[in-house]
């Protein structure tokens, strides 16, 4: 009888054994389980991070290559003015009046003719265009600043799904 009790106790032993050895494989499975999941919600936070980042590099470029081209239109244009009022195709105009106060007619019939329109002087001409160009160059500036602005400054950023 001793014999069959003891044969009994070292089966429940070893059966006890056995059922804490399969707990704690069962424990250890369902943390690797738990560290899998993370990870992928990790992964897949970071991929939509990453497509994001991806989206708003792209709509930047484009935004500055938009700017780019225009500032580039501006400035060709003012080059082809400065070009057509240096040959003499077109001129350029101010405009101007002369008070009849401040002319002084001394003998009748005396006096300066009608010299025509008033126009800028060849000397001043370069500061104008130059002028031309820096208004040019800070318009397309404020522009692309206001578009980026839009762009990205009043949109709400995406949640990952990763918010509890």
């Amino acid at each position: 009888m001793r014999l069959v009790v003891t044969q009994l106790l070292g089966a429940l032993l070893i059966a006890g054994a056995t059922w804490l050895l399969f707990d704690r494989v069962l424990q250890q499975r369902d943390t690797a389980r738990s560290e899998r999941d993370s990870a992928q919600e990790e992964a897949s936070g970071l991929r939509e991070a990453a497509r994001i980042t991806g989206e708003r590099l792209a709509k930047a470029a484009a935004n500055d290559a938009k700017h780019t081209q225009e500032l580039s239109n501006d400035l060709k244009a003012n080059q082809d003015l400065r070009t057509s009022v240096g040959t003499g195709d077109q001129r350029l105009l101010i405009q101007a009046s002369c008070p009849t106060t401040s002319v002084h007619i001394d003998t009748p019939g005396a006096g300066v003719a009608d010299a025509g329109t008033a126009e800028l002087a060849a000397n001043a001409r370069p500061d104008y265009f130059a002028l031309r160009d820096q208004l040019a160059l800070s318009k397309r500036m404020i522009l692309g600043l206001q578009d980026h602005i839009r762009s990205f400054c009043t949109t709400n950023p995406a949640t990952t799904g990763t918010e509890k």
